[in-house]
This record gives structure tokens, C-alpha cells and sequence, in this order.
């Protein structure tokens, strides 16, 4: 791989937050106008490239991998196709997250859930059911997620105390043999080995 690759890579997994400069230029271990060359090459090859969707754009020393504009319709059509308003499971896994233990940061969400968070959460800012509720203050100044008002419409609250609570939903799965179910067939397939 080259680090014309690596650069590319580090932006599209950064997502929408975008990255600094000086965070690139350490991780891809080169000097600092070696870093902002790579990235005027890459932007040039997206600008000149029809069949590319992609676009740098520089906000500040911040550098975000976006959709070129001129694909906008096809985005919003995408967006308000039935297909795009269902939540995926992880979609709903992480509200779920972000409903209980906000204000919470997607590091902490990934911990909570074990997996990355990241697409899942850029969905639900792009639904207005979370937003930003601030900054940690420290390193990196990570981004604080919280419910919005339009996932306490959406959901019918009032009040984050109207959600269900987590003691009583663990206590009815246990009561239902919900849990216990998994558990049984988990054990005797050990007990079959």
C-alpha cells in the first residue's frame, strides 16, 4: 500500500468528523507539507474524476471525505426512499446507547457495543434523533451525543424518565425464559462436545 492509500483509508474512516493535519502527518509518518501535498493530490484526483463520488474538503486544518454536490439529488432521493427510514439493528442499538447514557462520545458507544459506531451514529445525526450536546474537555475535544427533540417527538416522550426502565426489562426477559432459553441450549450444546 502506498500512502497516497493509507491517507484515503484514515478519511474514510474518520467519517464526517473529519481529521487534522497533524494527526495524518504523524500517523502516516511524513513531514507536514508532505501531508498537505498527498492531500491536493487526492483532491485533484476526485475533482478530475467524473466516475469519483468523492470530495476533500479542508475546514480550517480539519480534512473531511464528503459526496461531491452534484450528487445531491440522488442522496436526498436515497434518503427519503422507505428503504433508508428503517434503523438498522445497530442503528438501534446505539440510540438505544446514546438514549440512556447521554451525553456520551462515540468511543464510548463503540466500548459499550464492541463494535464501531461510526456509521450508525452519522445516521442518526443525519435523522436529527441525536445531536451534539457538546465537547469533552481534553485531547481530541470528542464530540458529546445526545437525544434530540425530534426523537422525544418521534418516540412520544415527554420526558427521558417516560423510557422504559433497563432493571425492569432485564427482569421481564428472565421472567419470560427469554434469556434462560439461550442459556439451556448454550449449555447442552457444551455438554454434546
Amino acid at each position: 500500500m502506498t500512502k497516497f492509500s493509507e491517507l484515503e483509508a484514515l478519511l474514510f474512516i474518520v467519517g464526517d468528523e473529519g481529521i487534522h493535519v497533524e494527526v495524518l502527518t504523524s500517523l502516516l509518518n511524513l513531514q507536514y507539507s508532505q501531508t498537505q501535498s498527498l492531500i491536493e493530490e487526492l483532491k485533484k484526483k476526485y475533482a478530475e474524476n467524473d466516475d469519483s463520488a468523492l470530495n476533500i474538503l479542508e475546514v480550517g486544518d480539519q480534512i473531511i471525505l464528503t459526496t461531491k454536490k452534484e450528487l445531491v439529488p440522488v442522496i436526498k432521493k436515497y434518503a427519503q426512499s422507505p428503504t433508508a427510514n428503517r434503523l438498522s439493528q445497530a442503528g438501534l442499538e446505539t440510540l438505544s446507547i446514546i438514549a440512556y447514557k447521554q451525553p456520551i462520545t462515540r468511543a464510548e458507544i463503540d466500548t459499550v457495543r464492541g463494535v464501531k459506531s461510526q456509521g450508525a451514529v452519522q445516521t442518526l445525526v443525519a435523522r436529527h434523533l441525536i445531536e451534539e450536546k457538546g465537547r469533552v474537555d481534553g485531547p481530541g475535544r470528542a464530540i458529546l451525543y445526545g437525544t434530540s427533540t425530534y426523537f422525544m417527538d418521534y418516540f412520544g416522550l415527554k420526558d427521558m424518565k417516560e423510557l422504559p426502565d433497563i432493571q425492569t426489562m432485564e427482569e421481564d426477559l428472565l421472567e419470560e425464559g427469554a434469556v434462560d432459553l439461550f442459556f439451556d441450549r448454550y449449555e447442552s450444546k457444551e455438554e454434546d462436545e
